[in-house]
């Protein structure tokens, strides 16, 4: 997209009344993700990542997705594993991190079912964010010039005019929808995250349609109080979704910790096609909701487990956290 198209696009079609934006998971994905859409997830890895819409796109049968897989592990494995991506820029993905590879994944893309389109280093990918959210056409940078990662993305070498030497041109990249999961919104999108906010604040600048998860939503009163904790205003927001746990089986911070036995048993069954068809079954298909999925998971003992280990692992450093 050139930015001023973007930018005439977000004033015809951005809300900046203050109006509830409260939508259910089935809601928020039948209005906003279609068939092809580019889609970014926010988060990074397996940490505060909305596996609650992931789900959902899964249960509403969402094809042929384009997917921005800057740090993408169990969000991306699901989608390809149900048959929801055909297409993929990365800058990490396929595999969980240092519990292993990601069977379904690589599966996919051996045999052609899935495609990487371009690659990226995580830094570049995220430049390119930033530079939509700028309203900039490219970023310029010192990075993945040397690489074979070039070869296969859309970036370009230019002479700086000021010193002759070469540097990169990272474009900007506006996805049609990107999903962002946070510790609490009010019911118009002003989001706060505790911590690391990775490059959310830009993705959520750069997208055309915006879906913020959260944990709790909350009355705009506290999120006034703390102002300077609001990464996400409510005029970059397009649905608001409530769902308390809704990053399991990845960690959000301050809240709950991984649940590793979960990821054990998605990374076994997805060995083989059987495999990956009888997890979707159990645990999506075979559930009304993503409440139904955390009572089968393990319902309240498993989370209150969950709840315990980060606990211990962290101190609370925010008011509204015990």
């Amino acid at each position: 997209m050139d930015p001023d198209e973007a930018r005439e696009w977000v004033r015809k079609n951005k809300q900046r009344e203050y109006i509830s934006k409260l939508m259910s998971p089935s809601e928020a994905v039948q209005k906003f993700i279609k068939d092809s859409s580019y889609v970014a997830f926010g988060g990074f890895g397996h940490v505060r990542v909305s596996i609650v819409i992931i789900h959902e796109i899964i249960r509403q049968n969402v094809k042929n997705l384009i997917y921005a897989a800057k740090t993408a592990v169990h969000d991306i494995d699901l989608l390809i594993a149900a048959g929801c991506v055909s297409r993929v820029e990365v800058a990490y993905a396929f595999g969980h991190e240092l519990r292993g590879l990601s069977p379904a994944g690589r599966r996919a893309v051996e045999t052609g079912e899935v495609e990487v389109v371009s690659e990226w280093s995580n830094a570049a990918f995220e430049w390119r964010f930033k530079a939509a959210a700028m309203g900039l056409p490219f970023l310029p940078a010192r990075v993945i010039a040397g690489t074979d990662t070039f070869k296969k993305s859309s970036s370009k070498i230019i002479r700086d005019p000021f010193s002759n030497k070469p540097i990169v041109l990272i474009p900007a990249c506006y996805p049609d929808v990107a999903v962002i999961h946070v510790h609490r919104a009010d019911i118009y999108g002003n989001a706060q995250i505790l911590g690391h906010t990775i490059m959310d604040f830009e993705l959520a600048r750069a997208a055309k349609r915006l879906i913020i998860t959260t944990e709790e939503v909350v009355p705009t009163e506290e999120i006034r109080r703390q102002p300077y904790q609001t990464t996400i205003p409510f005029f970059l927001v397009d649905a608001v979704v409530e769902q308390p746990f809704g990053s399991h089986p990845g960690n959000m911070p301050y809240i709950y910790a991984f649940d590793e036995e979960h990821f054990a048993e998605y990374l076994s069954l997805t060995k083989t096609r059987e495999g990956t068809l009888q997890y979707l079954q159990k645990y999506i298909y075979g559930v009304e909701d993503f409440w139904g999925y955390l009572e089968r998971i393990g319902g309240y003992r498993k989370l209150k487990y969950l709840m315990d280990l980060e606990k211990k692992r962290t101190e609370p450093i925010y008011p509204w956290v015990e």
